[in-house]
């Protein structure tokens, strides 16, 4: 049987499940799929062949708090107890002091935008989600190219004869774009890589460049200056389809290799050989990740890096341009939701902890958490968990599996998986949209999300005579409301292609979506929303207290936090063997990472993986990770990139020493 993955990963990759004798022996890639080609993820394929189909690792009947709020300890209620205690609660209290907590646990569009009709109609205060990831990313993107110009098809990376791989990396998320940029270099392609670490694919870069986090900026900008200084910068390009060239140039003209060296931690050599390599080469690519927005300067390093194809003539060609996100090629609007967004405040997610405190205006009284685990990815750890202490937050966590935050629930609510529920999927790397389908029953008594925010709307009076919808119903409503080949391949088990056509190639086959579909270099409103002026830089924030740079990157274990549960290797920092050295630490130490926020205990690992002056703790960890139950977030600042108001993981400064 056939199904999707719609996890919060690149490449929603095609799963066949192996059934025998009505039980599901083996879950794989599908073979057939032109994007996973049979094959999955590492961390895929250790989930969802254990613990997602196993019942004793799963949240099978609803529960309710029986001990202390962070003990863990529940006991069974009915669903019907359940739906009646939350319906009650909410009927007493003002939208404004309940709050709907959810990101992307499954991306899938009727699992993460349905609940909102419910929350939309009970007036709720929302977060904003995007800020926690992608926000400044994806407003740079918005500015620079519309509401955002449909994207590289990742498969023709074949066809580039430069890939950079900047601020990612593939082969931990969104890995099936690798083969594709190894059959580019089989054909002679030059690889890139930025990244403060050495990546799989850094090492078998022809370049990598080891950047200090948060200097991604200034690289780009010296980049940009070479461009213009040497005649390398498409001018017939730059007139007829871009605009702000001039004030884009004027910016980058005071960043000299030089000088952008000084502040990356590397040398001016490599920035002018990377420089002179990108304008050479045609097609060349830039794989955009989300690494380098997650820090003060993240809007304008994105925005930057982003305009280096329109400066340096790389469109108009197969294999050339940007890719960073392809989820808006569908044009699919939230217009089904069927509410309109409530006149109440939106919460900054990187601000949840502020939120939650008992002195907040208003207090919250009760708290919604679906889709997301915010004590494992929410910044400033300790003070989330003080907020979610509280005796008169009421909390409700509807999840797969008991997380930490769940640990902190009044009541928890099993879900379902994909693999139980009916929904639609599209991917942010491959320009792809795909049918979930149910391939084995639902364990226990879990429910999908549409199913119990269905009830939820029914038990408050706020279906508006719709009655329960359970996910299949919703999802052929939704189907009804797609364009109609769209809509009929779905139906059919067919993946359609979007309007502009399979594998298009930008600025021929997409355009941008601004008012005069030219680039737009340097957008003014972008300019003005910038805290503090586009392309400025903003100096590290390091002290001499606190002078290492930690950094939380994605892992081959984790999607986020989601498959933190499962049982993995002991965690340890990694540090640069020069920064281990200057404190006197050797291999398997046991160590504290600390910052005014909080600190996180666990053993060191000592590599040249890194770069000094960068340690590293993976992303998604869940508290039983390490020895005192912190994890990176804990140290993470919760303040605010300068577009976007993104997140600024990577702003995080600490110190190491031995743990007493």
């Amino acid at each position: 049987m056939l199904t999707t993955c719609p996890r919060d990963c690149y490449d929603a990759c095609g799963i066949a499940v192996v059934k025998r004798n009505g039980a599901v022996r083996h879950v794989r890639g599908d073979p057939a799929h032109p994007v996973s080609r049979g094959k999955l993820c590492r961390k895929c394929s250790i989930g969802y062949n254990g613990a997602y189909l196993d019942p004793q690792a799963r949240l099978t009947r609803p529960l309710r708090r029986a001990g202390a709020k962070g003990e863990g300890a529940f006991e069974q209620v009915s669903w019907d107890e359940a739906v009646g205690e939350i319906a009650e609660r909410l009927r007493r209290l003002d939208g404004h002091t309940v709050l709907n907590a959810h990101y992307t646990g499954t991306f899938a569009l009727l699992s993460y935008f349905f609940p909102l009709r419910f929350f939309h109609r009970l007036g709720a205060t929302e977060v904003d989600p995007d800020t926690i990831c992608n926000k400044a990313g994806h407003v740079a993107l918005e500015y620079v190219y519309g509401t955002s110009m449909d994207g590289f098809d990742p498969l023709t990376a074949r066809d580039s004869a430069c890939v950079v791989v900047w601020g990612a990396n593939p082969s931990a998320s969104g890995l099936h774009l690798v083969p594709y940029i190894q059959e580019a270099r089989k054909k002679g392609a030059r690889l890139v890589v930025v990244d403060p670490r050495v990546t799989p694919l850094a090492r078998q870069a022809d370049l990598h460049l080891p950047l200090k986090p948060g200097s991604d900026l200034v690289v780009a900008l010296a980049v940009h200056r070479h461009l213009f200084e040497t005649g390398a910068a498409d001018a017939a390009f730059l007139e007829t389809q871009t605009r702000g060239a001039a004030e884009l140039r004027a910016r980058a003209s005071e960043w000299t290799f030089e000088r952008a060296a000084s502040v990356a931690g590397i040398q001016a050599a490599t920035i002018r050989e990377f420089a002179e390599m990108y304008a050479s080469a045609s097609p060349a690519l830039i794989r955009c990740g989300w690494g380098l927005e997650r820090n003060r300067n993240g809007g304008s390093a994105v925005a930057a890096v982003l305009a280096l194809p329109a400066v340096g003539g790389k469109f108009k060609v197969r294999g050339g341009g940007y890719a960073l996100s392809n989820s808006a090629a569908w044009g699919i609007e939230r217009t089904w939701i069927g509410a309109d967004e409530p006149d109440t405040r939106v919460v900054n997610m990187n601000h949840l902890g502020r939120v939650l405190a008992a002195d907040a205006d208003p207090p919250l009284k009760v708290l919604f958490v679906y889709n997301c685990n915010p004590v494992a990815t929410v910044p400033h750890q300790n003070l989330i968990i003080e907020g979610l202490a509280r005796e008169d937050l009421f909390t409700i966590v509807f999840d797969q599996v008991l997380t930490d935050t769940a640990a902190y629930a009044d009541l928890v609510l099993p879900a379902t998986t994909f693999l139980e529920t009916y929904d639609l999927a599209r991917a942010y790397g491959p320009i792809a949209l795909q049918m979930v389908q149910p391939v084995v029953d639902a364990v226990g008594e879990s429910r999908s999300n549409p199913e119990v925010f269905g009830q939820l709307l029914a038990a408050l009076d706020l279906d508006e005579g719709e009655g329960p919808q359970g996910e299949l119903e919703t999802l052929l409503d939704v189907l009804n409301q797609l364009p109609g080949d769209i809509a009929e391949d779905l139906r059919n088990q067919r993946m359609p292609v979007p309007s502009f056509g399979a594998a298009p190639v930008q600025f021929v086959d997409v355009f941008p979506r601004t008012p005069d579909g030219k680039a737009d270099l340097f957008p003014e409103a972008l300019a003005r929303e910038s805290a503090a002026g586009l392309y400025q830089f903003l100096p590290d924030p390091g002290t001499d207290r606190y002078p290492l740079a930690l950094i939380s990157p994605s892992s081959d274990r984790t999607i986020n936090s989601t498959l933190g549960e499962l049982s993995r290797p002991e965690v340890a920092l990694v540090m640069h063997p020069i920064d281990s050295q200057a404190r006197g630490l050797e291999e398997g130490a046991s160590v504290r990472i600390f910052n005014e926020r909080g600190d996180v205990r666990c053993k060191l690992s000592i590599e040249p993986t890194v770069r000094p002056g960068t340690v590293v703790l993976p992303k998604g960890l869940w508290r039983a990770s390490t020895l005192n139950r912190s994890t990176a977030t804990a140290l993470a600042p919760d303040t605010l990139s300068d577009v976007g108001e993104g997140a600024c993981f990577n702003d995080a400064r600490v110190q190491v020493e031995r743990s007493q």
